[in-house]
């Protein structure tokens, strides 16, 4: 008997390998990612995709077992991320939190965050609230992880335990660390939002896609992150997989841009395009105005500061934007382009129930553009006259 009791407690009842044990905390790691990406974000948060009921319930099952999350609370967190992003009211903002807080700590801004009862009404709305999730998912979240543990055990003796510690390590390092710290701080942006989100990698099968996190912040309710030829989003992958058997129905993509040619005013379908690419249009301008006159104007210039004109400055510190936005007060023809810059911008903030007025606004601009002699503000506003959106081919 004692014999047979030591075989169980380290291989378990499966008496699995090593290798089996691998694959074991692979499969159940990545669906607790696709479950994370796929239903918490791009379905509860954000409406991007709609899955069958039993698919639903499936992912809300496995939340609870493999994370605690409640659906309401992740869905009100991310929610509020992205309304108070990069101040002081976001819920895991590296610019206010600190980078290593967020990066290694950001489970516990997570925990800290959920038990706002006013912010979980205000940005929680339309999560389940059927008799299981009042019960069982909400009422009792530490009981899954705890059945998960047990089941580990049962399957794998003493190495369960170790399995199910990094089962329960996954999502709080890669999402609440390395998607919500890192992704607000390095990597390589493909549009200039607002805010600092990155584009970690173009891949990273880890982590279900969310590394592409810019283009995220530039489309929040798209379903499919990947924007570029050169990135691949596998929770799309999986999205299209469920689709083609009806599981998944998609409901929102970013739109794709296209440009036309010779088009001599502004007309209503580029404004449609221009307020669905409002991040393409701050990034054209940086590539095609900005970039080409500072390499010429800016050779001085450290690359830090080079690079902050992408956002007018925003993100630097105090000392360093003092210096930044004196450098342009000295140079008149780069503070010209900065102005034209802020003008564009400050058409989408045009409170006006006539959309006339910003149509009438943005031919005032490409006319101010094209009479300005400066070729690459002409041959930008040329382009930008030619906007046209085509939805993307889902």
């Amino acid at each position: 008997m004692f014999p047979e009791f030591l075989d169980w407690l380290a291989r378990g009842i499966t008496q699995a390998s090593v290798w089996q044990m691998v694959a074991y905390f692979l499969v159940v790691t990545q669906l607790t990612i696709m479950t994370t990406t796929l239903y918490l974000h791009r379905s509860a948060a954000h409406r991007g995709v709609d899955f069958h009921p039993v698919l639903t319930h499936f992912f809300r099952f496995w939340a609870w077992l493999t994370t605690a999350m409640v659906t309401k609370e992740w869905t009100a967190v991310h929610r509020k991320h992205h309304a108070k992003c990069e101040t002081a009211e976001d819920p895991h903002s590296p610019r206010f939190q600190g980078i290593h807080q967020v990066l290694w700590r950001g489970v516990e801004l997570y925990q800290e965050a959920r038990l706002d009862k006013d912010m979980l009404e205000k940005y929680g709305k339309g999560s389940p609230d059927d008799w299981i999730e009042r019960k069982l998912y909400t009422r009792m979240p530490s009981l899954g992880p705890s059945l998960m543990l047990f089941i580990n055990l049962a399957l794998f003796g003493l190495p369960g335990i170790a399995i199910w510690a990094l089962q329960m390590a996954w999502i709080p390092f890669w999402a609440a660390g390395v998607i919500n710290g890192l992704g607000h701080w390095w990597g390589y942006r493909n549009f200039d939002t607002a805010d600092t989100a990155t584009n970690l990698t173009p891949w990273a099968f880890w982590v279900g896609g969310e590394e592409l996190h810019n283009n995220h912040h530039a489309f929040p309710s798209s379903a499919k992150f990947a924007l570029r030829k050169y990135e691949f989003d596998i929770g799309w992958a999986v999205i299209r997989g469920l689709q083609a058997v009806g599981l998944a129905k998609v409901l929102r993509v970013a739109p794709e841009l296209d440009v036309r040619p010779n088009i001599q005013v502004p007309d209503t379908e580029t404004m449609r395009a221009m307020m669905a690419h409002r991040w393409q249009v701050a990034t054209d301008y940086y590539k095609l105005v900005l970039k080409p006159h500072l390499q010429s104007e800016a050779a001085d210039l450290p690359g830090r500061l080079r690079r902050a004109f992408r956002s007018e400055g925003k993100w630097l510190s105090e000392d360093k934007r003092m210096r930044f936005n004196a450098w342009i007060a000295e140079r008149p023809n780069t503070a010209r382009l900065m102005q034209f810059r802020a003008s564009l911008l400050a058409i989408y903030e045009i409170k006006s129930a006539a959309a006339e007025a910003k149509m009438e606004a943005l031919r005032a601009w490409c006319a101010e553009a094209e009479a300005s002699g400066v070729r690459q503000l002409e041959e930008f506003s040329q382009r930008l006259k030619g906007y046209s959106m085509v939805p993307a081919r889902a």
